[in-house]
């Protein structure tokens, strides 16, 4: 399917900029999903470790999280503006 997609990009047919901006965001998705990923698991291990500071963690965990979604939303959104 990619092959396919690339052979008609360079063919000049414009109508594959979907799937391409699909296999983008794909590609865009892994990075801040293995940071959140790590995120969380640290997160349960500082609780578990020290479960008085369990609210202190549980808010670093939600601020690393937003910002890391903020990069996978960043990445949906830039092949959509730049076609």
């Amino acid at each position: 399917m990619i092959v396919e997609a690339a052979t008609e990009v360079f063919a000049g047919k414009n109508n594959v900029t979907g799937s391409l901006g699909a296999v983008a965001y794909g590609l865009a998705a892994i990075g801040p999903g293995i940071g959140i990923g790590l995120i969380f698991g640290m997160g349960v291990q500082a609780i578990a470790r020290q479960p008085e500071a369990e609210q202190v963690a549980f808010r670093y965990m939600l601020i690393g999280f937003a910002l890391a979604e903020a990069l996978a939303l960043i990445g949906f959104i830039v092949p959509f503006v730049f076609p």
